[in-house]
């Protein structure tokens, strides 16, 4: 015999081993379970979960406050390159990107950067963390249970779009980017 049909055999004695006990005539009978109901499809559970099968529009609309608070609209945008890019404070490629990001919002007078913090953190952590890692950038708390309704909800992040001139979706990057992979595009 061979040590993996020996191993089979020990696992099928194990669990011939397993069998419940049987009822003493005596116990009385357990009650019945309850009888499961199907779930109101608006329970808020899943009225708070986001739709991970929605894609980002091709000319996104953008409204959110700032936590600075001012209100970003990407529409006033227009006229330059806008990279949006969702990001949280426990990504370590999202903080290795932000000093980049900063100065290429910084250095560029036709690109801009907005910061979309996708976590449920509260303001003022927020703030304590950019004063750690500061940007020149406008930064936007967004509600992971109702993020933006023109973006597709991030399968990871940093998750960037890269918004033309005229308002429409350039180029997405799944992870890390670079102000190089930006100025490339922008060309």
């Amino acid at each position: 015999m061979t040590p993996k049909s020996l191993l089979l055999a020990l696992g099928v004695l194990a669990l011939a081993g397993c069998n419940k006990p049987t009822p003493q005539p005596d116990a009385s009978p357990a009650p019945p379970a309850p009888v499961a109901t199907p779930a109101d499809p608006a329970t808020p559970s899943e009225a708070a979960s986001p739709n991970l099968e929605r894609k980002t529009a091709a000319r996104p609309r953008l409204v959110l406050p700032a936590l600075d608070g001012s209100t970003y609209d990407l529409a006033a945008h227009r006229g330059k390159w806008v990279v949006v890019n969702f990001w949280a404070t426990w990504c370590a490629p999202c903080r290795k990107e932000m000093p980049e990001l900063a100065a290429l919002h910084a250095m560029r007078e036709d690109i801009e950067v907005v910061g979309l913090a996708y976590e449920d953190i509260e303001a003022a952590e927020m703030k304590a963390f950019l004063e750690k890692l500061p940007v020149t950038y406008p930064i936007v708390i967004v509600d992971t249970y109702n993020p933006p309704e023109d973006f597709a909800v991030p399968r990871g992040l940093p998750m960037t779009y890269l918004i033309a001139p005229d308002g429409t979706v350039a180029k997405e990057f799944l992870g890390p980017v670079t102000a190089a992979d930006i100025e490339k595009i922008v060309r």
